[in-house]
């Protein structure tokens, strides 16, 4: 075997070593869930629209009109059908036809992001006294465009009310039940 021909060898199993160490590596780092990897693609989609502002806003700066001004944006790659107070379709929830009424992020969606939001921004040093995303006209934003989303759609928004956990009057809840067995 020539020189050239060892080095070459010796180069593909250094780079075949190195790639494997990396896939090591990689295979050792924590697995994200769901809801974390999305969590953390929020945030950093957030940081980025705080970069791209004019003049840019660090996230100690950014405030609950920040916010509302992040989910406008969203909206223009909504996929919900919002239909207009004059449209045809408006307040029919299953439409016969197309129609020009623009799409807008879904309410749950935009729920759920702020939910994300919420927690990542406590995660990264964050007060829950300053978060932004927890801030009441957030909560009158989403609360306005799920009105809005029903009424377009014609599907009223009944709020699911809470299961109570009856206790039995001769329970004591704070003593822990105990199943008998029969043999």
């Amino acid at each position: 075997m020539s020189t050239d021909q060892r080095a070459k060898n010796s180069a593909e199993g250094s780079s075949r070593s190195g790639s494997e160490q990396q896939q090591q590596q990689q295979s050792s780092a924590p697995v994200l869930s769901r809801y974390e990897s999305q969590k953390r693609r929020d945030w950093n989609t957030f940081g980025q629209y705080l970069k791209n502002q004019r003049p840019p806003v660090s996230v100690s700066q950014c405030n609950c009109s920040h916010v509302l001004d992040f989910l406008r944006y969203l909206d223009q790659f909504g996929k919900t059908k919002v239909h207009l107070q004059g449209c045809d379709f408006f307040g029919h929830p299953e439409p016969p036809a197309p129609c020009t009424c623009p799409l807008r992020q879904a309410w749950g969606s935009l729920d759920a992001l702020i939910g994300r939001l919420r927690a990542a921004y406590e995660e990264h040093g964050g007060s829950p006294e300053t978060n932004p995303f927890g801030s009441g006209s957030i909560r009158v934003y989403l609360r306005e465009v799920r009105e809005c989303q029903a009424k377009a759609r014609g599907i009223p928004y009944k709020k699911k009310k809470k299961k109570k956990n009856l206790i039995k009057p001769n329970e004591d809840p704070s003593k822990p039940t105990t199943m008998m067995h029969s043999s």
